[in-house]
């Protein structure tokens, strides 16, 4: 499996410096968080869009990133070739894992979680999201986590980003995390945060 990805020109043709990746959730495509990159006005940021390896059951040009719908299957090769593909960024972008911060909204920000707290980048973000797996403390020392959710999220109910939360932090990772009055969506008042996290972090 080949990661397709599209990136976002810088303006003006500026040296980026640093990286954003942000990976879009199940039944949507690698188009679907490019509009987010005016809410975050981050000008020295190139920010790169992987489109999920496999194709969805149900939706005509929707991607996933695994079969929720049939036991999680393709998750493992996924995750690996996701990891894999964030190594090989150093080397084709010239930017180091050290200024990449690595987010997604809902299936995407459950493979951000996943993972982003394994390698050495700048942040993780999760939009809605969730854990697909049990944090444990041996993958310290972990980035910073941004975790944002919308109280009247019905896909992935706010219990579940809570709990994110407290098992993250139960293990030593340090989480901003931000309630919202929204469903299953991204809103112009959470990227506003996000790029104070971003800024923050990259300094």
């Amino acid at each position: 499996m080949a990661l397709d990805v599209i990136s976002s020109p810088l303006v003006n043709g500026q040296k980026p410096e640093f990286i954003f990746v942000l990976l879009h959730g199940w039944g949507a495509n690698y188009h679907d968080l490019t509009a987010l990159t005016s809410m975050l006005n981050l000008p020295s940021c190139l920010y790169l869009f992987p489109n999920a390896p496999y194709p969805h059951y149900q939706v005509s040009g929707g991607r996933s990133w695994y079969a929720l719908e049939n036991d999680n299957e393709g998750i493992e090769a996924s995750l690996d070739q996701l990891y894999q593909w964030l190594l090989s960024l150093e080397d084709t972008t010239e930017i180091p894992l050290s200024k990449t911060i690595i987010g997604g909204f809902s299936q995407g920000g459950a493979m951000s979680l996943d993972v982003g707290l394994q390698l050495p980048v700048a942040g993780v973000v999760s939009l809605s999201g969730y854990l697909h797996f049990q944090p444990t403390a041996e993958r310290n020392p972990f980035p910073p986590t941004f975790i944002s959710h919308g109280i009247l999220d019905t896909v992935v109910p706010i219990k579940t980003a809570q709990e994110t939360k407290q098992k993250l932090e139960a293990v030593g990772v340090n989480v901003e995390y931000h309630e919202f009055n929204i469903a299953h969506e991204i809103i112009p008042a959470q990227m506003h945060l996000l790029r104070d996290f971003v800024l923050k972090i990259l300094g």
